[in-house]
């Protein structure tokens, strides 16, 4: 464990953005005028591994990776936001992600079911204006609690490891996708979700619809 934990720590990560790519609807400016209240919702994230790696854990234990990495970025994503408060002034109040998720425990709503709700319902449910999700697409696991979690299973890759995520904001009357930011990067073994999000949200906050520079 202890040669595991060292190669962990000396895998430093690299994330190399490929050039983000923006979506916006014709009705943004109008709708996101009026939105005062934004969820963050758990990410959505899937996980690819190779074959001779995808061997070494159980369809159960990469959902349960999956999940537990999905939370931490929204946990990260939130705390984002409240961290850049000094530089940037926010029109939007983000909903506490411990809220978030307590409503969504209480309406019997799991993480496998978010992906098939529709917006306009959870925005209902929420309480909201409009909600946030990022979706993540990793060719190779990020190291982070969720990894270790199974066993540090997936040994010292490099810089081979592929993340594609997207910030997707959709309106809360209507439910249409209102604004959407890809991006794409590439880092070691070493990423977390604290990383990624940081070198996410670096890029995306440029062109974030909610925030003023101050």
């Amino acid at each position: 464990m202890k040669k595991y934990f060292w190669s962990i720590v000396a895998a430093s990560l690299i994330l190399v953005s490929c050039g983000p790519t923006i979506y916006k609807a014709t009705e943004f400016d109008t709708a996101l005028s009026q939105h005062k209240t934004v969820a963050i919702l758990p990410a959505d994230v899937s996980t690819r591994l190779r074959p001779n790696e995808a061997k070494k854990v159980t369809p159960e234990q990469i959902e349960q990776m999956n999940e537990k990495t999905g939370y931490a970025i929204q946990d990260k994503m939130y705390s984002w936001f409240l961290r850049r408060s000094d530089k940037y002034q926010y029109t939007v109040t983000f909903q506490d992600v411990t809220r978030t998720n307590a409503l969504l425990k209480q309406a019997g709503i799991g993480y496998k079911d978010l992906s098939a709700k529709d917006r306009t319902e959870l925005a209902q449910l929420l309480g909201v204006d409009a909600v946030l999700q990022d979706r993540t697409s990793m060719d190779k696991p990020m190291s982070d609690g969720a990894a270790v979690a199974v066993g540090v299973i997936f040994g010292v890759w490099g810089n081979t490891n592929s993340v594609q995520t997207t910030i997707n904001i959709h309106d809360g009357k209507t439910g249409n996708l209102l604004w959407k930011y890809d991006y794409q990067a590439s880092g070691s073994v070493g990423s977390s979700a604290e990383n990624l999000v940081n070198a996410l949200m670096r890029n995306a906050s440029k062109k974030f619809p909610y925030s003023v520079k101050k």
